[in-house]
């Protein structure tokens, strides 16, 4: 049996923080676990028609002092959007730096409050090149 593909995990520090977030490109709550017992929560979001495919976002109820910088989080997650430019504009009019701006049409990466890396990817052909994007610079890492 090949193996398949259930979700990533990612944990947060701010839950209300992060949840907005991933709001923003799209995403919504389609399940939730507490666990009184372990004091955590694990809420599943997902782009609609994509639930398959989910975020699980992990909260630890009693604070995660190691976030956001004990490197515990995944490489970077990677969405597939219809005009990467109109995304990028969209997080940016929400307060999200664009860490490595669509220069190309194509690509782009921000982090989510809990300095995790979201890569953005046009899908299709990449866009032309416009401005302000094609001569905007990096800002920090991503």
């Amino acid at each position: 049996m090949a193996p398949k593909y259930l979700h990533t995990m990612l944990r947060v520090k701010d839950l209300d923080k992060t949840m907005a977030f991933f709001n923003l490109l799209g995403l919504k709550e389609t399940r939730r676990t507490d666990s009184e017992g372990g004091r955590f929560s694990l809420i599943f979001m997902a782009a609609e028609g994509d639930e398959d495919h989910p975020v699980e976002l992990t909260y630890n109820w009693d604070g995660d002092e190691g976030l956001p910088d004990d490197s515990r989080h995944f490489g970077h997650l990677a969405y597939r959007v219809d005009n990467i430019y109109e995304t990028c504009q969209h997080l940016m009019d929400n307060g999200v730096t664009i860490n490595r701006p669509p220069r190309d049409g194509h690509m782009a990466f921000v982090r989510s409050p809990d300095n995790a890396s979201i890569e953005l990817l046009q899908a299709g052909d990449a866009l032309a090149p416009q401005e302000p994007w094609s001569s905007m610079e990096n800002t920090g890492h991503w």
